[in-house]
């Protein structure tokens, strides 16, 4: 939790939301257009009503995981239908919103601290391996499956999607060192559109919107499948790239 950093005299919200723009971090290199474009911004404007109304960034984290897990939950106890997956991508949706929002709560109280950056990352691996293993739970449960093998599809995509959270944040863990190390910034590309856009199948924000496809679950699995499909791919793809990176640092 950062030390207090008391908003100027009579700012209104949209001077904290401003304020809090102008001090947003750069987006990472391909980062997905939904979490650039969509989940950063509406991030901007819970962080600015959370900090005035006095909430420290693990408290946001709290609701963000709050939001989250809930929805997890109803994934794998909630019969299918439309109105299961509009409400489970809303808990999703929100809680997403909030874990953009922590961060930004923290620059606006003057910075955040090694406990709450642990505890953000702690509740994000949690979220990312128990989603797909309640996709498992909800298709063992209510879906009529050709083969059992097909089974497999979630606990695949959550070792993928725990792999690949693993990989971003020890990236910029090495990195972070080295720089302390050698005095010297690591060279960083930059986000384009068309770059977002390409790798929208690794999006969380596009993957918690599919959940609305629950009403018709024969195309939800199709999506989704194709998306753990998309989402190996990559993983392979980048790996390499970091494989490359880390061994010119060293």
């Amino acid at each position: 939790m950062g030390s207090r950093s008391a908003a100027p005299p009579r700012e209104t919200y949209r001077e904290t939301v401003g304020r809090l723009a102008s001090a947003q971090k750069k987006a990472a290199p391909g980062a997905p257009a939904y979490s650039i474009y969509v989940n950063r911004r509406v991030g901007r404007y819970l962080a600015a009503w959370a900090f005035r109304a006095g909430l420290t960034p693990n408290n946001v984290t709290a609701i963000s995981a709050a939001g989250t897990f809930s929805g997890i939950i109803l994934i794998a106890v909630l019969p299918l239908s439309w109105y299961a997956g509009v409400g489970i991508w809303l808990l999703l949706a929100v809680g997403y919103a909030f874990d953009s929002a922590d961060g930004q709560v923290a620059r606006l109280r003057g910075g955040g601290s090694l406990g709450g950056e642990w505890l953000d990352h702690v509740v994000d691996s949690l979220k990312i391996a128990s989603l797909h293993l309640a996709v498992l739970v909800t298709m063992f449960l209510h879906l009529d499956l050709a083969s059992p093998w097909l089974l497999l599809v979630p606990i695949g995509y959550s070792i993928v999607a725990s792999v690949s959270f693993f990989a971003m944040i020890l990236n910029d863990q090495l990195k972070r060192v080295h720089e302390q190390r050698t005095q010297s910034d690591v060279p960083r590309g930059r986000s384009t559109l068309i770059r977002s856009l390409l790798v929208i199948p690794t999006d969380y924000g596009f993957l918690c919107l599919i959940f609305v496809l629950l009403g018709a679950p024969v195309l939800f699995f199709v999506v989704y499948a194709l998306m753990f499909v998309a989402n190996a791919g990559h993983l392979l793809l980048a790996s390499r790239k970091w494989f490359r990176d880390m061994s010119r640092l060293s």
